[in-house]
């Protein structure tokens, strides 16, 4: 089948991450271990992933949705996304879709600049990637809870292709609105809650190039932009307990 060595690799961290978000991307992570793309095959994470709920054994965790960061069913499903984005980055393979997050997420940031994050919500936005090797690809995950790391292995034939993932360009940098303070009558008065948190906004790119023998097999600037992120706090106006 052509699984000889391993071809690329890639990593993530999510120190900090609440326990309902680590349980989901040890789930979400599960599912892509020992998964074979043939050559030619056009490989999407959404596919793969299957159904995102409660039902799944998915807990809930924050996403982004309708322009909030709100808890749903599946937070942290796209650590795994972000994590397997680059190991097909690393491994010189054509992407074929990928999405940045709406904003600047901390935990993709945590071992890598702006940029290197790719979104996936069923059945749109998708990670879609192609097996242009001569081989078998076969995916690999390491879960590792301890040191919250998250690292995805690719195995395959080598083909003498070579990498060339330059360093990411940040423009437009744009502070975060003031904070929003919302009263609540269902909060205690005095009691502050915080639903969402600040980000920088930016506009990042970066130029992915593949090459064999000096000759160029495909080459992709890849765009994210990203939105200026309030924080949001719900200020209680309800009777003291």
């Amino acid at each position: 089948m052509g699984i000889k060595e391993l071809v690329g690799l890639g990593k993530s961290k999510f120190v900090g991450s609440i326990p309902s978000r680590i349980h989901n991307i040890k789930l979400a992570a599960s599912k892509f271990n020992g998964i074979l793309v043939k050559p030619e095959e056009i490989f999407s994470f959404n596919q793969i992933l299957g159904e995102v709920s409660k039902e799944t054994g998915y807990e809930q965790a924050y996403i982004i949705k309708e322009g909030q960061t709100v808890l749903g069913d599946g937070g942290g499903v796209c650590q795994v996304s972000t994590t397997l984005f680059r190991a097909a980055l690393n491994t010189g393979l054509p992407i074929l879709e990928r999405q940045a997050h709406a904003y600047r997420v901390g935990y993709y940031e945590q071992d890598s600049p702006p940029g290197f994050d790719a979104t996936v919500f069923s059945p749109s936005p998708d990670l879609k990637f192609k097996n242009d090797t001569p081989g078998h690809l076969l995916i690999q995950t390491k879960f590792d809870g301890n040191n919250k790391t998250l690292v995805f292995e690719i195995y395959g034939t080598k083909d003498n292709r070579e990498v060339y993932i330059s360093k990411p360009v940040i423009s437009g940098t744009t502070p975060p609105p003031e904070d929003l303070y919302i009263d609540d009558p269902t909060l205690p008065s005095g009691k502050i809650k915080q639903i969402d948190w600040k980000a920088w906004g930016a506009k990042v790119w970066f130029d992915y190039k593949v090459t064999r023998d000096n000759q160029e097999i495909f080459s992709k600037r890849f765009y994210s932009n990203y939105r200026p992120w309030q924080a949001k706090f719900l200020r209680g106006i309800g009777p003291t307990q």
